[in-house]
């Protein structure tokens, strides 16, 4: 059975050929495999040039090796590194001596996991180091580097001592209700709680906007047969992904692509036509794409130019009716064969925007309409990494105190203000790893590569 005090090794560093790899080694018999190792163990934080040694005193490597002792080091236990020359041979035969000595190889996310444990990280701090091996663009980098430096940790922290010192006072005013003063009253409770609500959603929309970084922006582009969507996915790619012609429902599956725009990752899926068909074919390439309507983050509606006045009369229309508005844009395409100018409607419900898939007059503004969908603007570029479980937990937390402000005005029950800020903490606590289940962590850091 696994034990935390085990002393635990594996390769930190890419597998496979590299000029040199890194092996981590973490527990209380660190410095003594050290020693088995290479005859010595190297200073504190000194760098020491060392020989590697096979059991029967033949060289395996030559190479550096590195002594942290704890507390002051990555996991916060006793830690050796020892960087030897980037062969799967080589890196094998080190990690089979370790395992002699007694090492155990390590699980996935097990360096990070006792990191966590032993009070180094918080369990953001922890996650962030995963999102940043796993940044695909500089802007995802940036942010996961902010949640590494506790960015996010911090905003968290100064919510909980807010909702701490709210259900002290709460709490303390339970004890004295048989006092003439209405303590609830006169503490301003609600304005506190209605503060603390803008807080948090604050938070959350700045977490949204981590959470697209992290896992990208799904946008459908979608319609009736033959309206350009498949041109737009070629005019947005860049390049001839997807085949056009003039003849209806050429597009019978999804097709999917990605784009980069300015650090955002953003899903792109072309859709089947959607209209009425006998074709099976064509049948089940429109039900996926009713099916991939409903997952969408954002939904591009292509409408051609020509019924930019009656187009909530149109058929199609009826497919997007429940869709939420703010989800939706309907992009008036082929504004070239129109005499239209390209352009956007942000005021509008929902937003409409007018281009030309073909000539690509307009592409730019449904580029930054994008981006300004995933939230990514200037004053947002100081913002954090964030998991699809942090959105949960603030949504959570937001619905309790709103459940707080219901009891506090409509029932007058100071007790079930109480219960609803514990409930508030118990969310936010969840976010930074204060509160967490066993089996939370374990689906957390299962996920990390193995060496962190």
């Amino acid at each position: 059975m696994e034990k935390q005090n085990d002393t635990i090794c594996a390769l930190a560093t890419a597998a496979g050929k590299g000029g040199v790899s890194v092996i981590r080694v973490s527990g209380p018999q660190a410095p003594a495999f050290c020693r088995k190792l290479t005859g010595d163990t190297p200073e504190p934080r000194q760098v020491s040039l060392s020989k590697f040694h096979a059991a029967s005193g033949e060289l395996i490597d030559s190479g550096l090796s590195i002594f942290f002792p704890g507390p002051r080091s990555f996991t916060g236990e006793d830690v050796c590194e020892f960087h030897c020359h980037g062969s799967p041979v080589v890196v094998d035969q080190l990690l089979a001596r370790l395992v002699e000595f007694g090492a155990r190889l390590a699980r996935p996310g097990e360096f990070s996991e006792r990191a966590f444990l032993n009070d180094k990280l918080d369990l953001t701090q922890a996650e962030a180091i995963a999102d940043l091996i796993d940044s695909s663009t500089v802007q995802a980098a940036r942010h996961a580097v902010r949640s590494l430096q506790g960015d996010f940790s911090r905003l968290i922290r100064n919510l909980v001592a807010q909702v701490i010192e709210l259900r002290v006072y709460v709490e303390a005013s339970i004890d004295f209700a048989d006092e003439e003063i209405d303590f609830l009253a006169s503490g301003n409770i609600l304005a506190r709680l209605q503060a603390l609500v803008s807080a948090v959603d604050l938070t959350l929309a700045q977490a949204k906007t981590g959470s697209l970084l992290r896992e990208g922006l799904r946008v459908v582009i979608a319609g009736a047969p033959n309206v350009g969507k498949s041109t737009l996915l070629n005019a947005l790619c860049g390049q001839e992904v997807a085949i056009v012609t003039p003849i209806p429902g050429t597009t019978r599956d999804m097709l999917q692509r990605e784009i980069n725009l300015d650090g955002i990752v953003v899903h792109l899926t072309d859709t089947a036509g959607l209209r009425q068909s006998d074709d099976p074919v064509e049948s089940e390439g429109i039900l996926r794409a009713r099916k991939a309507l409903a997952e969408a983050d954002h939904v591009l509606l292509l409408v051609d130019a020509a019924n930019v006045d009656d187009f909530q009369s149109l058929p199609v229309w009826q497919e997007f009716a429940a869709l939420p508005l703010h989800q939706l844009t309907v992009v008036f395409n082929k504004i070239d064969l129109h005499q239209m100018p390209p352009m956007i409607q942000p005021a509008t419900v929902p937003q409409k925007l007018f281009l030309s898939a073909s000539t690509r007059a307009g592409l730019d503004l449904l580029k930054q309409h994008l981006k300004n969908c995933a939230g990514l603007t200037p004053a947002t570029d100081g913002g954090f990494m964030a998991r699809r479980r942090h959105l949960v937990a603030l949504a959570g937390a937001k619905e309790s105190l709103k459940q707080a402000i219901h009891c506090l005005e409509d029932l007058k029950a100071g007790e079930l203000v109480a219960e609803e800020l514990r409930n508030v903490q118990k969310q936010l606590d969840e976010i930074t790893g204060k509160f967490t289940t066993d089996d939370l962590l374990g689906a957390i850091f299962s996920s990390f590569c193995i060496g962190k």
